[in-house]
């Protein structure tokens, strides 16, 4: 059984950091791609980041140069930092394997 566990999400102010993390398990992790996305309230889910088994990344036009997606596939965890947190960022964070997703970490960004 495919299991996501997202944690790191908060409460944060404009301009600060958190760093989000996804343990993985019931299947080999470092065979597959995986993803970050969103969902902000009241909106649909919204793609975030991608890392592919070779470790490349792509990151969506609202968040490049501003978060970072890494993998560590000793740990099974995926990680998403994130910098220079924006009101427009909080949102639900859920990391998924293809269609599946964990039950998401809330990050809230407001002064």
């Amino acid at each position: 059984e495919v299991q996501l566990v997202e944690s790191g999400g908060g409460l944060v102010q404009p301009g600060g950091s958190l760093r989000l993390s996804c343990a993985a398990s019931g299947f080999t992790f470092s065979a597959y791609a995986m993803n970050w996305v969103r969902q902000a309230p009241g909106k649909g889910l919204e793609w975030v980041s991608s890392i592919s088994v070779g470790g490349n990344t792509r990151y969506s036009d609202s968040v490049k140069g501003r978060f970072t997606i890494s993998r560590d596939n000793a740990k099974n965890t995926l990680y998403l930092q994130m910098n220079s947190l924006k009101p427009e960022d909080t949102a639900v964070y859920y990391c998924t394997k293809g269609i599946e997703k964990g039950q998401g970490t809330q990050v809230t960004v407001s002064s």
